[in-house]
């Protein structure tokens, strides 16, 4: 089954390393044109260098994704490089730097700063993207901590359940020109953030999945390059919980 991505153009915030790193990898080996849209410049760029590495071809840009402006200019460069938006995931998140602690404890300025990057953040860059878009998919990455009600850091997780909404409402209203919406709910997954936030993270919860091994990065990316290809034109608002069979919903 072909996934016929070469010469799309995916826009992936938060794709300085990480998941949003895997998920740039993972389209260029499919021979899609890439926008690596990050704050972090300096890990933007080694992102194309790897992308370019695999040969495709990418751009590294600056984007704050809580601020209109910004996100409207990554859409432009987006097209000023390759003509198109085809595809845009909305992987940034604040995550790593949280302090994890009882909901009547959490700092309101933290609790604002999660919901304008993890909620503001991918209604602004789908809102700015989509305008530009005829057909195509969004792509929202939430997380499997809003199924399970993973305590201790409510402000993430009401992030995270709040883009399973925004997906649905979206697709809702994107489907008047073709372009689908759905989510992608990963597990606890092996990246940087992830390893810095867990001890032993390589065996956390293995023992409740149904696959008992830790997941990668790249377990992820399947997922996203099949809601982006035309073999997914027609499921939209959904979530997918990625997890190696902990949850079933």
């Amino acid at each position: 089954m072909s996934l016929q991505l070469t010469g799309k153009t995916v826009i992936i915030t938060g794709a300085a390393g990480g998941l949003g790193r895997a998920f740039a990898l993972g389209f260029a080996k499919e021979g899609a044109n890439l926008v690596i849209a990050d704050m972090n410049t300096a890990g933007a760029a080694e992102t194309v260098a790897l992308v370019e590495a695999a040969g495709a071809s990418a751009i590294a840009v600056s984007v704050n994704v809580a601020d209109k402006a910004s996100c409207e200019q990554m859409a432009q460069d987006a097209l000023d490089a390759f003509g198109r938006i085809d595809v845009l995931i909305n992987n940034a998140a604040i995550y790593a730097t949280l302090e994890r602690s009882d909901f009547w404890d959490i700092d309101p300025d933290e609790w604002d700063k999660v919901m304008a990057v993890n909620v503001k953040g991918p209604w602004l860059a789908s809102a700015a993207c989509y305008k530009h878009m005829d057909g195509g998919s969004i792509i929202n990455i939430a997380s499997a901590t809003f199924f399970s009600g993973s305590p201790l850091w409510m402000h993430y997780v009401t992030s995270k359940g709040a883009l399973v909404g925004m997906t649905r409402v979206m697709a809702r209203e994107a489907g008047a020109k073709n372009v689908t919406v759905n989510a992608i709910a990963p597990g606890f997954t092996l990246t940087e953030a992830s390893l810095a936030q867990i001890d032993d993270a390589a065996n956390y919860g293995v023992s409740s999945r149904s696959i008992k091994r830790a997941s990668q990065p790249e377990d992820i990316v399947g997922t996203a390059l099949f809601l982006a290809s035309d073999n997914a034109g027609y499921i939209t608002g959904q979530t997918i919980i990625v997890d190696g069979g902990k949850q079933f919903i």
